[in-house]
This record gives structure tokens, sequence and C-alpha cells, in this order.
């Protein structure tokens, strides 16, 4: 049962001084940094160097090339990932950008040599190549080689890829950075329990499951205050980075902004298509699940800033280490292995949740490159949704450990299967919780929780991706203005919520609140999350159906999502076909399977 301590503990601050002691001042990762800097001039003289044909003279060559590209490529990832982390815990640490913007120019350089890699790659016979991936020392990563030539066939030549790398580096990705440095800045003064204190966007948000709807309201209406006056500056960056990609895939000759999402998820268009058919045709299903939840609230019309509160749910907070101690509890009968983990990475101090200023918005985990670590980014101020975004985050961190032994270039897995295990630690948390306690309340509380995320899952990131859709075909004759986004937004949220939300209740500048409608490097960043919340649910079914001899294989499914398309890992580890609708429907059927309980216990409560 969910209970909370009487004496809280304050949410822990990771340790990164392991990894480069003294932060973005750190001397040994500017050495770090140098080193790779060096690494990747060397790499480019021997790309120079490198025979134009694949024989029996180069092969070694090629090999050598391509294990030391590995090689950087990971030691890229650490200087990314850490840097990020730094940017994260204070969005005011300077230095901290700067080396954003230096790791983002090393990256650059990095994606130019694999963009001659690619260029040499497509010009080889199939022999030839199949000589090279087939190589004892290159087979771990042939996947991602054949991917990397196959993809090659609908790029530019070379020097234009690298031209274009180059411009991304002061240029596109310069916005993304542009927009977390507005979020981050941004102060409020906001009342709440008699206190009147500066908060930051990321603190607000925290806030937003309020069970008093008038703190909820504030807060909602405190963010959008807060935006007013940089939502010409958010339009400026949303229009121009949507501006760069769109003449980058005319060059490329890609038809379709959606051609680049798809082939970083590995996903086809027929899967993607065959899910969003699947979810329109359901959402009405929703319709007693929020006539029951409004009139538990006691509420007449359900608006954005009623979707996250908990019916059930009490002002009662969990300390984190009792959030800690729950949360792996449940996960542990699911997994063993899955439990010690996670415990291993809260004693290790992996997770960073102080609940103060300065943070960034929202939660991640991060990859640590060669170290095979993760780090993972919260704030938590003991809520129901904080407890499930710490197990959420851990089954990230999770997946990464399962991958550990892998080379590089076969562990990078696309984000609709990067939610897999975080979505599923969500799945389990809740349901073992609900089969732990007795207390009615807290029953009705956890099975919410369930329904609140298909509600989010199926039609607010329906909206988004409706919105991205929408966005970038107007984006393709000219800048869309700030009002013009607000009726877009408007438009995708009347269609993927339909009568769920009151006509009142819409959020009209959602797309300049979000956070990611703003990251550079995935675009149509949201449609993944549904992917991997229906993949999850549909793996879900099987964990249930199989109980703890499912961990195993389901240990396997995680290993294999850097070295396949989401459709081989669907069909290999758990049967199904993703381009058919029937998968899809059983995964909404799962996700939605509480719905009669959640009205029964409403009533039983009344």
């Amino acid at each position: 049962m969910m209970t909370s301590s009487p004496k809280p503990t304050p949410a822990p601050n990771w340790d990164l001084d392991s990894i480069f002691p003294g932060g973005s001042n750190s001397s040994e990762y500017a050495a770090y940094r140098a080193a790779v800097k060096d690494k990747l001039a060397g790499l480019n003289k021997a790309l120079d160097a490198l025979p134009d044909s694949i024989n029996e003279e180069s092969l070694g060559q090629w090999i050598s090339l391509i294990l030391e590209f590995q090689r950087i490529g990971e030691e890229l990832a650490l200087i990314r990932g850490f840097v990020g982390c730094l940017m994260a815990q204070n969005v005011n640490d300077g230095p901290a950008f700067k080396i954003a913007a230096e790791a983002d120019s090393l990256m650059a350089e990095w994606e130019k040599i694999k963009a001659g890699i690619e260029s040499r790659a497509k010009a080889q016979s199939d022999d030839a190549w199949k000589k090279l991936v087939t190589s004892p020392e290159l087979m771990p990563i042939s996947f991602f080689l054949n991917e990397l030539r196959d993809n090659a066939r609908s790029k530019m030549a070379v020097e234009k890829e690298a031209l274009a790398l180059d411009l991304a580096v002061n240029g596109y990705h310069t916005w993304n950075r542009l927009y977390d440095k507005m979020a981050g800045d941004m102060r409020v003064d906001f009342e709440l329990a008699g206190e009147t204190r500066k908060m930051s966007l990321g603190q607000l948000a925290s806030i937003m499951d309020n069970p008093d709807r008038s703190v909820r309201q504030r807060a909602f209406e405190k963010v959008n205050e807060a935006w007013e006056s940089q939502v010409d500056l958010a339009a400026m960056a949303l229009n121009a980075q949507a501006g760069f990609r769109l003449a980058l895939y005319e060059h490329r000759r890609w038809q379709s902004p959606l051609y680049e999402p798809l082939v970083l998820n590995r996903l086809s268009q027929e899967s993607l298509d065959a899910m969003w058919n699947v979810v329109a045709k359901n959402v009405y299903r929703l319709k007693p699940y929020i006539e029951t939840k409004k009139r538990l609230l006691g509420i007449d019309r359900f608006r954005w800033y009623d979707e996250f509160v908990l019916c059930g749910q009490s002002e009662m907070k969990m300390p984190f280490d009792q959030a800690v101690d729950f949360v792996i509890e449940q996960l542990s009968r699911f997994s063993r292995e899955l439990g010690d983990f996670c415990r291993m990475a809260v004693l290790k101090r992996w997770i960073e949740a102080e609940d103060r200023p300065g943070k960034r918005i929202g939660a991640f985990c991060s990859f640590m490159g060669p170290l095979r670590q993760s780090r993972v980014f919260m704030t938590y101020a003991g809520t129901t949704d904080n407890i499930f975004t710490l197990a959420h985050e851990l089954g990230h961190a999770y997946h990464t450990y399962t991958l550990k032994g892998k080379p590089f270039l076969a562990v990078t897995y696309p984000m609709g299967l990067a939610e897999t295990a975080s979505i599923l630690n969500e799945l389990v948390t809740n349901d073992s919780a609900l089969a732990a306690t007795a207390d009615p309340a807290e029953k009705l509380k956890l099975v919410d929780q369930t329904l609140q995320n298909a509600y989010v899952f199926l039609c607010d990131l329906r909206s988004r991706y409706l919105f991205d859709t929408a966005f970038y075909a107007e984006r393709k004759k000219g800048v869309v203005g700030k009002e013009r986004l607000d009726e877009l937004m408007l438009q995708a949220q009347r269609t993927a919520f339909g009568d769920l939300l009151d006509e009142s209740g819409y959020h009209k500048r959602f797309w300049c609140t979000k956070q990611h409608f703003f990251m550079t490097r995935s675009p149509f960043y949201h449609f993944p999350y549904t992917v991997g919340f229906l993949f999850s649910n549909g793996v879900y079914d099987c964990a249930v159906r199989e109980g703890k001899a499912f961990a195993g294989r389901y240990r396997a499914l995680l290993a294999d999502t850097g070295s396949m398309t989401t459709e081989m890992v669907a069909k290999k580890h758990i049967g199904v076909d993703l381009a058919k609708e029937p998968f899809w429907q059983s995964a909404v059927d799962r996700s939605l399977s509480r719905l009669d309980e959640f009205v029964e216990a409403a009533n039983a409560g009344t």
C-alpha cells in the first residue's frame, strides 16, 4: 500500500563527479573532449586514405576505420550525455551551454565521417559489402551497417551532407538550445499553502495534479502568462527549425516530413497508420471515464488542467526514499534482476530528483557511453505522478543495462522501442500496487492512473502528431504566425479529444509551452511515445499470461532493440505484425481494460 512516512527525506542529487569532477569547469572533462577532437581529426585522415573498394587487401583497413568510428561515437555519447545533465540540473550554467555547442560541433564532425562512410558504402557491390559486414569483427553491428548503406541511397552527395551538418551546429540545433534556455530561465511568483515563492516552470508542472482545482488552474494560467512574453520567439524558433528541415528534405528529395522520423524510429508508414487508425476508432470508449471523473471531481466541464489530477488522491506526499522502496518492491515481483538493478541505481546515486528552482523542465534518462551507466533526471515533489515518473525513467536505465554486453552501434534503439521498458515499468508498478492494497480510495487512484495514461497517449499525443502534420504542411508554403499556430493546435485537439475535453478546456498555446515540439534531433518527437505505450501494453499482455517466466524473454527482447526494426522485434519476440490492426487493437484493449472497474469503484464510493 502506498502510504506516507511521518518524516519526509529530501529527494537526492545525482553523482556526476565520479564521471568528471568539477562539472562544466572540469579539467578532466575538457581533456576528454580535446582527446576526442584529436581522434576525430585522425579518423578523418584515415577516411581520406581509405581505399575506394573493399577487397582482400583493403578489408582490414575498412574494419579498423569502422571500429574506430564506433569507439569515438561512444565517447561522444558520454560527452553529450554529461553536458546534458549539467544543463538540466542548472539552466544558468553558462559554461555548460558553451560545452553543448562544442559537443554539437564534435558530433557534426562524427556525422560527417559517417556521411563519408555512407557515400563509400553505397558504391560497393553487394558481394563486397557482405564480405565486410559478415567479418567476425563487424558481425555484431551488421544491422547498423546495412541500415547505414540503405539510408545512404536517399541522401545528397557527401559534400552537401557535410555542409548541412556544419550549418546545423550553429543554426538548426541552436533553436532547440534557445528554447531550453528560455524555458529554464522563466520564474513566476506562485502562492501555495499560504506561502508565495519563486517557482520554475518545472516546479509548476509538478503541481498540475494538485487535488485543489484552483491550484492547478492557477498553475496552468501562470505557465501561459509566463510564455506570453516569449511566444514570438517560440514561434520564430519553431518556424526556423521546421524551415531548416524542409529545405534539407527538399534537397534530399524526401517527399514527406515523416520520412526522417520513420527512419529514425525504424518503423514503417503502414505500421504507424495502422496504429493511428485503431486509436481514432477507440477514443470514444474513454467517454465513461471522463464523465465519471467529472462527477468525482465535482466539475461540470473537463479542462486541460483537470487531466492530471487523480481521483482518490489526497494531499499526502510520499517521501523519495519510500517511493523508491515502493517502486523496487513492485518491479522485483516482475523481475528480480530489474528490482536489483533499480536498487543499485539508487545506491550509486544515478538519480537527480531534488525539487528546486533552476532545473530544466521534465524528466529523462541519459546514457553515459563507454561507462555503460545511466543518469536519471526528474523533479520529485512526492506526487503519485512523480512516483510513476521515477519508475518510468528507471525503466530506461534498465533497458540500457540489458545492452551492456553489446557494441555501441548495436545499442542505439529507436524511440518507440525506447519506451518499452519505461512504460512497462509503470504498468507493472501500477498493477502490483493495485493487487497489494485493500484501500478503496487507493484502488480508485491507481486505476485512474492507468486510464489517465491511456487518455494521454491516445488523445494528447495524437493531438501533437496531428498538429505537427498540419504545421509542416503549412510551413512548406511559408512562415506560420503564432495566431495560426494557435488555430492549428486547437484543430488538432478538437480532432484528437473530441468531446472528452470541454470546448473551453483546450490549450491553444500548448505548441509553445511543450519542449518536445522543439527537439531538433527528434523530428515528430511525439508519435513514438504512443507507439511505445501501445507496444508496451502488448508486451505486458505476454508478461501477464506467462508470469515470471516471461522475464528472461523480456530481457532478450530489450537486448535486440538496437539491432532490429520495430517490426522485426515485434515479430520475433511476441509474434505479431505491426502493419496490421489486430495487434494495436489488442494493445488498446489492454490499456482500457480497467474502464469498467473505474466506473464501478466510483459508483461504489458514492
